[in-house]
């Protein structure tokens, strides 16, 4: 995790809440760099985060493409996501906001290769998605490409829709 957050009041340091956002989020943002550009893709996930925090995301895709070619080209990456995204107004324009949770962060791209890890790592990114256990056999995990994304740094954070004026 990382502590370089501007509104600390909103910040979520509970693990329990962060997995609960990591659980109900269903679409990671991806940004990765292209020359002097950012790239960023929309992207299903999944992810598994240890006692200590450590967490990894779990991404599947074509054997070729942009994306890959890029993080094959740099590795680096920044991801984001969000849930529980409810407007609220006030009674001017300042009060108007969005309610929401988040965690975003930066981490590594690493390329899975073994059969057997890229079935153990579908399997998970099928929970996080449908919450069932799915088995896959050799056969399936030659035709994807799985990146496990090792977050170095992340944070979660939530705004809350104001009490109602009364």
């Amino acid at each position: 995790m990382s502590n370089g957050m501007t509104r600390r009041e909103r910040e979520i340091t509970d693990r329990s809440e962060i997995r609960d956002i990591l659980d109900r989020c269903m679409i990671l943002h991806l940004g990765l760099v292209d020359g002097d550009e950012a790239y960023v893709v929309p992207m299903n996930y999944g992810y598994t985060m240890d006692e200590d925090g450590n967490l990894s995301l779990y991404l599947h895709g074509a054997t070729q493409g942009r994306k890959l070619d890029l993080m094959r080209q740099n590795p680096k990456v920044f991801f984001e996501m969000e849930c529980d995204v409810t407007p609220f107004e006030g009674d001017v324009a300042c009060r108007y906001g969005t309610a929401y949770k988040s965690l975003m962060g930066r981490g590594r791209a690493v390329f899975i290769e073994d059969p057997a890890e890229k079935m153990k790592c579908l399997s998970l990114f099928m929970k996080t998605q449908t919450g069932k256990d799915f088995e896959f056999n050799e056969k399936l995990v030659k035709v994807v490409s799985i990146i496990r994304i090792d977050a170095v740094e992340y944070t979660a954070k939530k705004r809350n829709a104001p009490a109602p004026r009364g």
